[in-house]
C-alpha cells in the first residue's frame, strides 16, 4: 500500500478510507462546510471519503442516505417533543428512542459494509443532542466493532440552554459523548477542550475551522452578478450581509440595531441563512422588531446553498461566496459562537466585520491581531462611528481587510489542518499498532 510522506514528523500515513457520519451534510451550516473542508484535505493527502447522513448534497456514488437519521424527520421530532423542558420521559418514549437507534445502528452497519471505511469521522452526532437515537446507535456500534474514529465537536449540549431541562440525562452521559477507547475527540476552540476534559475526563485535539487562504476567490463571474437584483437591492443600496443562521444566540437585533443607528436608506441588512432546527419564531421577531425601526431587512437563505445550482422553481441558487462578493460589511454579532465561521469567511471575501466580542473571539481568535469594530454586548456611538468609517473610506477599508487575510492565512488556512489531521492520523496510527 502507497504511503503518504510526512516530512514534519519523518513517519508515513497509511490512505484511509474515511467516512463522514452526520444527522445532514447539506447546506451552510457549520458541521457541512467543515466536513467538506476535512474532505478535501484528506483527498489532497490520497485518502478517500464517504458520507452517512439523513440528507446530504454530496455525490451520490460516494453517499448512504438514510432519512431516519435527519434530525428534522418525524420519529425524530416527535421524541424531541417530549424529552426537552421536561424532566421525566414515559416508557413509550425510551422504547422509541431505543427501537429508532437500533434502526440506526443497523444502517451503520450497512453504511460499512458497502464502502468498507477504515476510519469514522462523527461530525457533532456526539457533541449535541438534535438526534439523540442517532447518538446512541453510534456509540453502540462503536462499541460493538471497535472500528477506529473521530468525534469531532462542533458545539456540546451544556454549551446551550435548550438542553439544560431534560428527561434523558442518562443518555447524554453515556453518548454526547461517549468514553470509548478507539474514539478520538477533536474541539475547536479551548474552552471546548477544558470543558471536555473537566466534564468526561477525556484528552482532545484543538483543530481550528478554516479555510483555503493559499487560494485567494476569484472576482466575482457573471453568474453571481445578478445576486443583487435577486435579493431586490436597487444599483444605489448597500448590503449589509449577516451570514448566519436565524436563531437567537446569533444576536440579529444588533445588527438591525446598527443599520437604524447608521441612519442611511442605503443601507439593507441581508441575511442569507435559514432558521435550521430551531423554528421560525426568532425571524418573526426580527422582522417585528425591523418594521419598528424604519430597517429594511431582507432574508434570502431560499437561494443560497453551499453549491450553486437551479431550484426547483427554475430560479437560481447562489453558493454564500456569491453573497459575500456583494456585501459591504458583515455584522457578527454573536452572543456564544463554537468557534467562528462567518468571520473567518468575511475576512477570506476582504469584507470588513463587526464582531461582537462572544467569548471564542475574545480568547481563540482576537489575539492573533484582527482589526475590525468591536462591540461588547451593546453598540456605543463610538462603536457605529467605527463601522461608518469602514463603510465610507475606502483606503481605510481596504488596508483592514488585506491585513486581516494575512493574519488569518498564518492561523487559520488548510495547511494548518493538514497539519493537524496528518498529527491526528499518525497517532492514531501509532496507537492501533501497539
Amino acid at each position: 500500500m502507497r504511503r503518504i510522506p510526512n516530512w514534519r514528523n519523518g513517519r508515513n500515513i497509511t490512505p484511509q478510507r474515511v467516512g463522514f457520519v452526520s444527522t445532514r451534510f447539506a447546506g451552510t451550516d457549520g458541521v457541512s462546510l467543515e466536513s467538506a473542508k476535512w474532505a478535501e484535505v484528506l483527498r489532497q493527502d490520497s485518502h478517500d471519503c464517504f458520507w452517512y447522513a439523513g440528507r446530504h448534497d454530496r455525490a451520490d456514488a460516494e453517499s448512504f442516505c438514510v432519512p431516519e437519521a435527519f434530525f428534522g424527520h418525524p420519529e425524530n421530532v416527535w421524541i424531541n417533543e417530549r424529552i426537552w423542558g421536561c424532566t421525566a420521559r414515559s416508557p413509550l418514549v425510551t422504547r422509541r428512542i431505543l427501537e429508532m437507534a437500533d434502526y440506526l445502528k443497523h444502517t451503520l452497519y450497512e453504511f460499512v459494509a458497502w464502502f468498507d471505511p477504515t476510519l469514522l469521522v462523527f461530525e457533532n452526532v456526539l457533541s449535541i443532542p438534535m438526534h439523540v437515537p442517532l447518538g446512541i446507535a453510534a456509540t453502540h456500534f462503536l462499541s460493538e466493532t471497535h472500528l477506529p474514529a473521530i468525534a469531532h465537536h462542533h458545539d456540546f449540549f451544556w454549551e446551550r440552554t435548550r438542553f439544560s431541562v431534560n428527561g434523558v440525562n442518562d443518555f447524554l452521559d453515556m453518548a454526547f459523548p461517549p468514553r470509548d477507547r478507539d474514539l478520538r475527540h477533536v474541539v475547536i476552540n479551548q474552552t471546548a477542550q477544558e470543558d471536555l476534559a473537566h466534564r468526561r475526563g477525556v484528552a482532545s485535539h484543538l483543530i481550528p475551522n478554516v479555510l483555503d487562504f493559499d487560494h485567494p476567490p476569484e472576482p466575482m463571474d457573471d453568474y453571481a452578478r445578478d445576486a443583487r437584483a435577486a435579493i431586490g437591492l436597487d444599483p444605489q443600496d448597500i448590503m449589509i450581509l449577516q451570514p448566519t443562521r436565524v436563531v437567537p444566540r446569533k444576536g440579529i437585533e444588533w445588527a438591525i440595531q446598527l443599520v437604524r443607528m447608521l441612519g442611511n436608506p442605503r443601507y439593507k441588512l441581508v441575511v442569507s441563512h435559514e432558521s435550521g432546527d430551531e423554528g421560525d419564531l426568532y425571524a418573526e421577531a426580527l422582522l417585528h422588531m425591523a418594521r419598528q425601526s424604519g430597517v429594511d431587512l431582507r432574508f434570502f437563505s431560499a437561494r443560497v446553498a453551499g453549491a450553486r445550482g437551479i431550484a426547483r422553481d427554475g430560479s437560481k441558487i447562489y453558493s454564500l461566496g456569491d453573497i459575500y462578493r456583494h456585501a459591504a460589511l458583515v455584522t457578527y454579532p454573536s452572543l456564544y459562537e463554537g468557534f467562528g465561521n462567518a468571520f473567518l469567511e468575511a475576512v477570506y471575501y476582504k469584507v470588513p466585520v463587526l464582531v461582537n466580542r462572544y467569548a471564542i473571539f475574545g480568547r481563540d481568535i482576537e489575539p492573533k491581531g484582527f482589526r475590525c469594530p468591536i462591540m461588547e454586548g451593546f453598540l456605543t456611538e463610538q462603536v457605529v462611528a467605527e463601522v461608518r468609517r469602514v463603510l465610507e473610506d475606502e483606503p481605510y477599508r481596504r488596508q483592514m481587510v488585506e491585513h486581516n487575510y494575512c493574519v488569518a492565512a498564518r492561523h487559520y488556512g488548510h495547511a494548518e489542518l493538514r497539519r493537524c489531521l496528518r498529527s491526528l492520523l499518525l497517532e492514531m496510527e501509532g496507537t492501533q499498532s501497539v
